[in-house]
């Protein structure tokens, strides 16, 4: 671990001050920075299908409460202002232009949602604001020529659905797939996924089968796709269709090889509403320590989170997924804003966005880094897989690098 990532996650006010001193704060040319504040703006969903994502931004803020409380960054304090779009996108494109034109914002930082950001992400590149770290899982936010000034976070779904494909048949090489998916680009990223590994077999292989985010429940779905007598079952959604479907394979009697998505397969907020027996045997990929892990429990980055948690978020859950990402994401992003020693112009934002070489904090699971440069706007290629066991998660295999597309 470099000095500078050393000094990030101690994150004491001794760190700032180096930071502060390092380089011309240059507020005249950036828009949202004044001598004082650094403005970052976001759009979430504290309502709507998917309100329990909205937990990540809030998770956020308290860091961005934690940093200030420290000193700030380069002597600013964080003013980040993020917005409810309920998951529409049409209050996206509202919430961003505010967020831009009235609000001032520095820059856009992870935005969440597939739909959500392609109503805006256009418009964002063209004003030529720094759009990072989405809380988006669609593999498009890692194409660079067509959208410079966006940048992902999580190892994308089709990454992830190239795995769950190659485990699935180096278990069973003649096994037949059944898909679950969203019906956007999130849930065709599974398609892609699948595709990629099994090429002019997909078709006689798969049956795909997808759902809307509005849909009340997958229930018809998950019965189409058990009478295709697949061995195995991947399930592109997200957290409430997951506990959904893990409960419909239950009753069911189903037993193939359940793949879900790694935002979907949270204890706090899929396993245990569905019940732990129900999801026994499931797969998913973890790239974070999990906090309601065991394994975790004396691990000095984890030990940091939970009284993060306890001071600054005591409204949320600390064993949620969600949280430890935000954690992580907001970690990550701490340190770009310390790369750019002072200049928050939008272009040195975006330059040190392009320039994160082998950084690791302490959530991240052992062995996964952050790289990024111009030509490269996925953030996080490497993952594990997991399978639900009794009461837990237990890891297996080695850490996988997701093939570069």
């Amino acid at each position: 671990m470099t000095s500078l990532n050393r000094r990030s996650l101690l994150a004491g006010s001794a760190a700032a001050g180096v930071v502060a001193v390092a380089g011309p704060s240059r507020a005249a040319d950036a828009p949202g920075v004044t001598a004082t504040e650094i403005k970052i703006g976001c759009t979430t969903s504290l309502s709507g299908p998917v309100s329990a994502l909205g937990t990540i931004a809030r998770c956020s803020d308290a860091y961005f409460r934690m940093i200030n409380e420290q000193g700030g960054i380069a002597g600013r304090k964080i003013n980040f202002i993020f917005y409810d779009d309920a998951f529409n996108p049409a209050k996206t494109v509202e919430q961003t232009r505010k967020l831009i034109e009235s609000d001032n914002v520095a820059f856009l930082f992870s935005m969440l949602g597939t739909a959500p950001n392609s109503a805006v992400v256009k418009y964002i590149n063209a004003n030529r604001v720094p759009h990072l770290f989405l809380s988006v899982n669609g593999d498009k936010w890692g194409d660079y020529q067509t959208y410079p000034w966006t940048m992902g976070f999580a190892p994308s779904s089709r990454t992830e659905a190239q795995i769950f494909a190659k485990y699935a048949l180096s278990q069973k090489p003649d096994a037949k797939f059944a898909l679950l998916y969203q019906n956007d680009d999130l849930g065709k990223d599974f398609v892609n996924g699948l595709r990629d590994v099994l090429g002019a077999r997909y078709d006689s292989l798969v049956k795909a089968v997808s759902y809307e985010v509005t849909d009340p429940t997958i229930d018809s779905q998950v019965v189409t796709l058990r009478a295709s007598n697949a061995d195995v079952l991947i399930s592109g959604v997200t957290a409430r269709f997951a506990a959904q479907a893990i409960r419909k394979v239950f009753e069911l009697g189903w037993k193939p090889i359940h793949f879900v998505t790694s935002g979907a397969a949270s204890v706090a907020s899929t396993i245990i509403p569905v019940g732990p027996e129900r999801a026994q045997g499931l797969i998913t990929s973890v790239y974070i320590k999990d906090p309601s892990d065991p394994t975790w429990a004396e691990d000095a980055g984890m030990k940091d989170y939970m009284k993060f948690m306890a001071k600054y978020y005591g409204d949320g859950n600390p064993k949620e997924f969600l949280n430890a990402y935000g954690y992580t994401v907001t970690s990550v992003l701490r340190i770009l804003l310390e790369q750019c020693k002072g200049d928050f112009s939008r272009e040195s934002i975006m330059a040190q966005a392009n320039n994160l070489r082998n950084v690791e904090v302490p959530t991240l699971l052992p062995g996964v880094r952050v790289n990024t440069s111009p030509t490269n706007h996925r953030p996080l290629q490497q993952m594990q897989l997991q399978r639900w066991e009794g009461q837990g998660y237990v890891r297996f295999g080695n850490i996988i690098e997701g093939a570069a597309l």
